[in-house]
């Protein structure tokens, strides 16, 4: 037990060193940090500003600071290069990538435009660079449907067939989705749900669209995080059951004090958002880096698909 006081009590000295690093080098580096709302709860708490893709996508679209530390996985950061390449984009955790970007490349989605040279490809921003340029339009999962209900004929949607399946379903069309996915979100079963239910009948429960069909199908709700977030502070009712990744649940907490939240399982835990610390958040003031950057023609490319969601 001393042994376990011992490591608390140092760990909460570190914090508190690296907390006043982050707020000098900020002030220095004239930094904004953003954060997504998976991220670990400091890193949460000391950004400046924390939310879902489609927020993000905005925020750093309309971010003036010369730099952006980018606190969430790799096609983030890189949305935000491609929106602001006259600006330094920093991910402090280089090795956090995301799965289900990495189920598409460029090369697979030339040859699936080729089989289907009328239709329009929607890309989820959860993809690389390289498949964004390819792309006609991007979306998130807060604005798949508006943006696929913009597009008349075909539409290829990569490259997450449940977002996609959900759209299709809702719109009441079909769609030809790629076969990817998020493993974290996959991981959220139909029995989850009906256990939680059956322990918090007064619950409402929120279901990402990233979820497997049949989750999504016992939703009282489906919702990106920003929308979970907007819908637990409008909603009289006072205990919510979320399937979604478990780090959504801080931001819920705290702006609900007086609601009850429980995560559909402890599982929907992804391990690429955790990898963000204080200290890599202060070293990366500190040093600049790792510099996210897109080099010609992707950045340009890419862009459009990205600056055409915007604008709707």
């Amino acid at each position: 037990m001393q042994q376990f006081d011992d490591m608390h009590a140092e760990s909460t000295h570190d914090n508190a060193h690296w907390l006043a690093e982050i707020a000098r080098l900020r002030r220095e580096r004239q930094a904004v940090i953003l954060a997504h709302n998976y991220q670990p709860d400091e890193i949460q708490d000391v950004a400046d500003f924390t939310g879902d893709s489609l927020e993000l996508s905005r925020k750093a679209a309309a971010c003036e600071a010369p730099v952006i530390v980018f606190c969430g996985v790799h096609f983030m950061a890189e949305t935000a290069a491609i929106l602001n390449p006259d600006k330094r984009v920093i991910l402090p955790a280089p090795d956090s990538g995301c799965p289900m970007a990495d189920m598409i490349d460029a090369p697979s989605l030339r040859a699936l435009r080729a089989k289907h040279p009328q239709a329009r490809v929607v890309c989820y921003v959860n993809s690389s660079a390289e498949v964004k340029a390819e792309s006609d339009i991007c979306c998130t999962s807060s604005n798949a449907e508006r943006v696929v209900a913009s597009i008349p004929g075909e539409v290829i949607f990569v490259p997450d067939r449940y977002l996609g399946g959900w759209t299709a379903k809702r719109l009441d069309r079909e769609l030809i989705l790629w076969n990817g996915f998020c493993p974290t979100h996959a991981r959220i079963q139909p029995a989850y749900i009906q256990q939680l239910r059956q322990a918090h009948p007064e619950a409402r429960v929120f279901v990402h669209p990233e979820c497997r069909e049949e989750v999504a199908a016992l939703a009282d709700e489906v919702l990106s995080t920003g929308g979970m977030l907007r819908q637990a502070r409008v909603s009289t009712a006072q205990a919510f059951i979320i399937a979604t990744e478990v780090g959504i649940l801080h931001r819920l907490r705290m702006e609900n004090p007086g609601k009850q939240f429980y995560s559909a399982t402890p599982n929907a835990l992804c391990p690429n958002m955790k990898k963000t610390t204080l200290e890599k958040v202060a070293r990366s003031l500190e040093t600049l880096g790792p510099r996210i950057e897109v080099p010609e023609p992707i950045r340009s490319r890419a862009r459009q698909a990205i600056v055409r969601m915007l604008e709707l």
